[in-house]
């Protein structure tokens, strides 16, 4: 298989970004846990951080799937990178939602990670670039919804900024791969594109309630 070894510059560490994050104090991050374990914030919330928290466990899954099946030097650095990171908000998601609260589907979701990050990786680096940017593209708008309901200056202010800096990783994962990307995309990859942010649509409204 061709190396599709990024430049050079694209091989530093993700720091400045991948790990915004974990900015916030592990003080605040018990008291949203406590929050949320005691149902003190509204329904709807809880239910995003339900899906929050199962779309991180997915893309964990995604990047492990792409290891599994991909060869490619310059893939395989690109998903250790972006494991890496999606690894940290998995655990900031677990700070924050109790076990209790958690979608009960997590095993499916992480067996549909898999193959979403396995089956590109079998068609080659730009199939994987490619399915990256849905995927990301989702999530950027799946997390602004969220930002957009939280008062800035209200009771949860803390988690409003740890959600923004997880919302800034996850774009700087899509603008990553939209640089490696070919731009010439075929009718396949286009319809396997289209069914990836579908299905990511899907598993948000599905673990918001169950």
């Amino acid at each position: 298989m061709t190396d599709t070894t990024p430049p050079q510059d694209s091989d530093r560490s993700h720091s400045d970004t991948d790990k915004a994050c974990g900015v916030v104090g592990a003080d605040q991050l018990t008291a949203l846990a406590a929050n949320a374990d005691n149902h003190q914030i509204p329904r709807w919330l809880l239910a995003e951080l339900r899906s929050d928290h199962a779309g991180e466990a997915g893309a964990v899954m995604i990047y492990r799937g792409i290891l599994a099946a991909s060869k490619d030097p310059g893939v395989r650095r690109f998903a250790r990178d972006h494991l890496e990171t999606e690894l940290e908000h998995l655990r900031l998601m677990e700070q924050l939602l109790p076990q209790s609260s958690r979608t009960a589907l997590l095993p499916l979701w992480r067996m549909m990670g898999w193959l979403t990050g396995a089956l590109p990786a079998l068609f080659g680096a730009n199939a994987v670039y490619a399915t990256i940017d849905s995927v990301e593209t989702f999530v950027d708008t799946h997390y602004q919804e969220q930002v957009d309901r939280l008062d800035p200056e209200g009771k949860f202010k803390a988690l409003r900024e740890l959600l923004v800096r997880c919302q800034q990783d996850e774009i700087a994962h899509r603008d990553e791969a939209r640089q490696f990307a070919h731009n010439k995309r075929g009718l396949l990859l286009a319809c396997w594109q289209w069914l990836v942010g579908a299905g990511s649509s899907t598993a948000v409204k599905v673990a918001r309630r169950f």
